[in-house]
């Protein structure tokens, strides 16, 4: 099984007045061959997709991208996507409630949220080559969200192990994992920027791994910090944004991320690739000239967590093997 995994992507504002004039699958620019050899392919979606609603009180950002847009989801083959961040519900209840059916009736999984906190924590499950795939999506943002037990919102819990909250969250991980094959656990948390690992990032993501998920995939910082190697899992920390319409930082270069391609063989990680990504002109491409200097940057950030990734040059990515692979 080969599971593709993006960071945020953000399909309102300028992306969503962009889609009004152009086909569903211009978003993906050049990606659309490399998420073909993904078998199950996973995002976190950073906006509510609805045309109803109104704007959440208070918040200086809101993110909706027309109900129709689904169809940007379904030309990527997007199987699962997560919805525990502190974007879905920015345009409230209603529209969060619109959302739910569409993303149902167009055969897209979600984790993350839910009318209630069960639907919140449950995992979104699917099957392919012959292995159950569970994703198990929360986050550490926006705790008046949270799902309570009648009512709507996410999967909230903090990045601080001593909280009851957290321990709830390890303690589910350890009880799906007896119902799936392989379990990513898809994590929103943290800061924005600064490409350390924050040290409660790192002790939380062992915890994870410890109770039973296979691999740990991070997002909400707008950069891509390194990726670990525990126990033989990935830890991506943060994969960054992977479309949106932001403006860039010329340091943190938040337009630089990459697709995560990760193979799956009898329940163990095999192998990771990552493919540099850009994003320009309201689309994320294959990087170019710069590929190998986006390399070079992650390759940094893993070594310091004591993760080798080698440059392969036919596929122009990176890969990082694991002990049986």
């Amino acid at each position: 099984m080969r599971i593709g995994m993006m960071g945020d992507v953000m399909l309102g504002r300028l992306v969503n007045q962009r889609l009004r004039r152009v086909e569903p699958a211009y978003v993906w620019g050049d990606l659309l061959p490399i998420l073909a050899q993904a078998d199950v392919r996973f995002a976190n979606l950073e906006c509510v997709m609805a045309d109803g609603g109104s704007p959440w009180p208070g918040k200086v950002f809101h993110f909706r991208s027309d109900s129709k847009n689904v169809a940007c989801l379904e030309a990527a083959g997007i199987t699962v996507v997560s919805l525990a961040n502190n974007h879905t519900l920015d345009y409230g209840f209603d529209a969060f409630r619109e959302m739910l059916p569409l993303l149902d009736a167009h055969g897209i999984r979600r984790a993350g949220a839910g009318l209630d906190a069960a639907e919140a924590q449950r995992p979104a499950t699917v099957t392919a080559g012959g292995t159950t795939l569970g994703v198990l999506a929360f986050t550490d943002n926006e705790p008046g969200w949270a799902a309570g037990a009648v009512t709507p919102g996410i999967f909230h819990a903090p990045t601080d192990l001593a909280d009851p909250r957290t321990r709830a969250l390890v303690e589910g991980v350890q009880r799906v994992r007896g119902e799936v094959g392989f379990l990513v656990l898809s994590a929103h948390w943290g800061p924005n920027w600064g490409t350390a690992v924050p040290p409660d990032h790192a002790a939380l993501a062992h915890a994870l791994v410890d109770a039973g998920a296979d691999a740990v995939f991070g997002h909400s910082a707008h950069i891509f910090r390194g990726v670990e190697v525990y126990r033989g899992k990935p830890v991506v920390y943060s994969a960054g944004d992977f479309v949106d319409d932001y403006a860039v930082d010329d340091i943190e270069r938040n337009d630089q991320s990459f697709l995560f391609l990760l193979e799956v063989d009898d329940g163990a990680p095999t192998w990771l690739r990552l493919f540099p990504t850009v994003i320009a002109d309201l689309q994320v491409r294959r990087a170019g000239a710069e590929a190998q200097w986006i390399a070079r940057r992650m390759q940094r950030r893993s070594a310091q967590l004591g993760t080798e990734a080698r440059w392969l040059d036919a596929e122009r990515c990176l890969e990082i093997r694991f002990a049986d692979g």
